[in-house]
């Protein structure tokens, strides 16, 4: 039971990687605030039942639990769930922000109204629920923030340029607030997920290639994501902190965080000429390729 009696809200709980982390935290001992606004994957529409039906799974199963429908994606949303937690048990130890939604355009297409969509659900979620729980955290000197960012952003994906700059920008949350929090005995740490669920269902399936690549990814169940979250959650991990973790079916991955890979001096400085001639060789055999094959997208409809 390495999570007994603590209190835990994960946020898109509702379905996929959310609901099996939900599940998991109760079964080692958590309360569970569990949070879905019941919207498609493109955050559209609302439906209770999904979050319910969770938290009947983990009454049912002896566990303690709590639905909630606010969106994370509001500073208001953010303090309801909060505070959702501290009147039904009166502490906030753990957030798993989960929630998410896709708006998957080339970014020559994307509007205004789909980059605003992702940012605000992704990133600004970030904030709106972990900024209503760190300060709970921070008095009782114990704090657990599981925050979710995807190769989208540390990598790179075609047509997700708005999913990719949120999941980035997540990394450097993570990273400073850890760094911020580290003295008052709360972590802050990442996952990024393979897993089959709803939002990887939107991946076009019109070439070989890319009905193999589906056919791959439906072999990573999102429950193997949730051991993970419950351990970065519990005691035990209370050295960790600030780190960015993968989780590929049953693989556990640690990422790097960038550092210099090479650099270059001169004494009296550069000049634009001086760069075309070394840059080069200096630094091409060390630069991330980024290639993709027309034949992988020929019909896609984002383009």
């Amino acid at each position: 039971m390495m999570l007994r009696d603590k209190v835990a809200l994960v946020t898109g709980a509702g379905r996929g990687i959310g609901r099996d982390i939900a599940l998991l935290m109760a079964k080692y001992g958590a309360k569970v605030v569990v949070n879905d606004l019941g919207g498609s994957e493109k955050g559209e529409g609302l439906d209770q039942m999904p979050a319910a039906e969770v938290v009947r799974e983990i009454e049912k199963a002896g566990g303690e639990a709590v639905a909630n429908f606010d969106s994370v994606a509001t500073w208001d949303g953010g303090k309801a769930m909060v505070q959702t937690a501290l009147d039904r048990w009166g502490r906030i130890d753990i957030v798993v922000n989960n929630a998410g939604i896709l708006r998957d355009r080339m970014f020559w297409k994307m509007s205004e109204e789909e980059w605003d969509a992702v940012i605000n659900v992704h990133l600004k979620g970030h904030f709106c629920v972990t900024r209503a729980a760190v300060n709970h955290m921070k008095e009782r000197g114990f704090g657990r923030v599981i925050n979710f960012t995807s190769t989208s952003g540390l990598i790179g994906n075609m047509g997700q340029t708005n999913y990719g700059a949120a999941k980035m920008a997540i990394v450097g949350l993570t990273r400073n607030l850890a760094l911020e929090m580290q003295r008052y005995g709360v972590t802050v740490n990442a996952i990024s997920p393979f897993a089959w669920t709803r939002l990887i269902g939107t991946i076009p399936t019109e070439t070989d290639a890319q009905k193999a690549r589906v056919e791959k990814i439906k072999q990573m169940s999102p429950a193997h994501i949730a051991p993970l979250a419950v351990f970065l959650a519990s005691d035990q991990a209370a050295e960790i902190t600030g780190q960015i973790f993968g989780v590929r079916a049953k693989e556990i991955i640690l990422f790097s965080l960038p550092r210099p890979v090479r650099t270059i001096g001169r004494l009296e400085g550069w000049t634009p000429e001086d760069l075309a001639e070394v840059i080069p060789g200096a630094f091409g055999s060390s630069f991330f390729p980024l290639k993709v094959s027309a034949q992988e997208f020929p019909n896609d409809p984002l383009v």
